[in-house]
């Protein structure tokens, strides 16, 4: 079986693929003190808890935090005998071609995710991904990345608010009852989301136009079906989708291995 690992800023997402279906998927603050006999200690726990009794065989790996890839691997090797694939890495061949200029790095999660959205979606495509960073990644008629967008993420902006300004205190994101708020954490909630609202609505328009073709925006996080509810902003919500583009990336591998 494979188990795939994404690991964002914020959290880091297990899943069990066995051949057909995600059996199982799990989520964990990251960090990257955690060591790989304490990260096999939380899993095995968790797969017996649920009573699942599986074979891993294969692991890839996603991850934004470098420092924490390391620890990984090391699970991967010392607990499942198996040499992970990273993506990114140069051993780990993708479906698709990145465009973008000489020498950039781009995110592997935005990569998978453009796996992924093409895969589901076809080609011009935005991919709206609600995660520490708000990114938009666009993909081209044949499935390439050819660039995008970062913007702060909600939580990281209602935090820098609570930080930076001492009147201000930390608020959760909701949408407000109206636009002009009575009190200091309606008006923050206002200006947060509704802001969102325009940020998503201008970089697609911006992108669409730009891109000279019609395009599908395609959306996924934990806080996509939010700004959904208030505005037809997304042509759809993929929840899993970073785990289905780790899953074609590995079958891509194994194939061409």
């Amino acid at each position: 079986m494979l188990l795939a690992i994404d690991c964002g800023n914020t959290n880091t997402v297990f899943s069990i693929w066995n051949g057909s279906e995600f059996i199982a998927t799990w989520r964990t603050a990251t960090e990257h003190q955690r060591t790989a006999d304490q990260y096999y200690v939380w899993l095995s726990s968790l797969m017996s808890l649920q009573k699942i009794d599986a074979v891993i065989t294969d692991v890839i790996i996603s991850s934004t935090v470098p420092r924490v890839v390391f620890n990984l691997r090391v699970l991967a090797d010392r607990y499942f005998n198996t040499r992970p694939l990273v993506v990114g890495k140069p051993e780990c061949d993708l479906p698709v071609d990145v465009r973008v200029d000489q020498g950039t790095s781009v995110g592997p999660d935005r990569l998978v995710n453009t796996v992924s959205g093409f895969d589901l979606y076809g080609g011009d495509l935005i991919v709206v991904d609600f995660g520490t960073a708000t990114t938009f990644d666009v993909v081209d008629h044949d499935g390439a990345y050819i660039g995008g967008v970062i913007a702060p993420g909600v939580n990281l902006s209602l935090q820098a608010l609570h930080q930076a300004a001492a009147a201000l205190p930390h608020v959760d994101i909701a949408r407000p009852q109206n636009v002009i708020g009575t009190n200091t954490v309606a008006c923050m909630q206002s200006g947060v989301f509704w802001g969102y609202i325009g940020l998503i609505k201008e970089i697609c328009t911006r992108i669409k136009a730009e891109h000279e073709r019609d395009m599908k925006v395609i959306a996924t996080g934990g806080l996509a079906p939010l700004f959904q509810a208030s505005d037809a902003l997304f042509d759809a919500f993929q929840d899993d989708l970073t785990m289905h583009g780790l899953r074609l990336i590995h079958d891509h591998n194994k194939k061409n291995g």
